[in-house]
């Protein structure tokens, strides 16, 4: 077997796209930790994908699951995970009755503000550590990157 030059495929760890995942992950997992603290431990990554999408007046399912990037049954599954965890609910489409609205019930109301403290804790630590100008430039041309898919 040939030996492989792993210098040639530094490439597969060093990448806008997996330094981007590796620091998602982080950031989500201390906001989870966060959230845990606060008393939402049963609050999972995959219950802010439907949270994160989520307009505060209500989403129509079919929005909910292309915004995630999910199928509408994936999408489903996990609107009724949250609805049990009394987070959101689903209520009929003043404008189409055959269609279905998931809002915050008040008790995901008050989560979601736990969720903001939350995050607000996880991005001033993170400024501490890579300094506030330099989060704020970031954040900024992400933004400008990511509009395009907006």
């Amino acid at each position: 077997m040939k030996t492989l030059d792993s210098d040639a495929y530094l490439w597969r760890t060093h990448n806008p796209g997996r330094v981007l995942n590796s620091a998602l992950r982080r950031f989500e997992q201390r906001v989870m930790d966060l959230m845990a603290e606060a008393g939402h431990a049963e609050t999972r990554r995959w219950h802010v994908n439907l949270t994160r999408h989520l307009d505060l007046e209500g989403t129509r399912i079919t929005d909910l699951a292309r915004r995630s990037a999910m199928t509408n049954a994936a999408m489903n599954e996990l609107i009724g995970q949250c609805e049990e965890l009394g987070l959101v609910e689903r209520v009929a489409d003043p404008t189409d009755k055959r269609a279905r609205i998931v809002r915050f019930t008040p008790a995901g109301l008050a989560w979601l503000d736990d969720f903001g403290r939350a995050v607000a804790v996880a991005q001033e630590e993170m400024v501490q550590e890579v300094g506030n100008r330099n989060l704020s430039v970031l954040l900024k041309d992400l933004a400008a990157y990511a509009a395009s898919v907006d």
